[in-house]
């Protein structure tokens, strides 16, 4: 595992919900990452942002650790959700909400 595999790791284990993205849930730089931090904080759930923007070797070594070739990346509780498509299906259909309730996540949301 590498150093970035690690920091990965660590940074998904430390936080509830954690979404590599395109920018930050403040700045997003690309629609997908908009749509998936728009969707989380419509479910009145904190989480961590990470830019992957900022850091070429970041950037690819997500796409390794998930073996998932695309950005944004969501992870709840340690494990990988997927990216928009999945998220936007997930939270239309009411899955998201059920499976960050399963987890424990606390949510603001009314």
């Amino acid at each position: 595992m590498t150093d970035v595999q690690k920091q990965i790791e660590e940074t998904i284990k430390a936080n509830d919900i954690v979404l590599f993205m395109k920018g930050t849930k403040k700045i997003p730089q690309c629609g997908f990452s908009a749509t998936v931090a728009q969707i989380l904080e419509r479910c009145g759930v904190d989480f961590k942002d990470i830019n992957v923007l900022a850091d070429a070797e970041l950037r690819e070594g997500i796409k390794q650790f998930s073996s998932w070739p695309t950005i944004p990346q969501l992870y709840v509780k340690g494990e990988f959700v997927g990216g928009c498509d999945i998220a936007r299906e997930m939270f239309q259909s009411g899955e998201l909400q059920a499976l960050l309730k399963d987890k424990g996540v606390p949510s603001q949301a009314a």
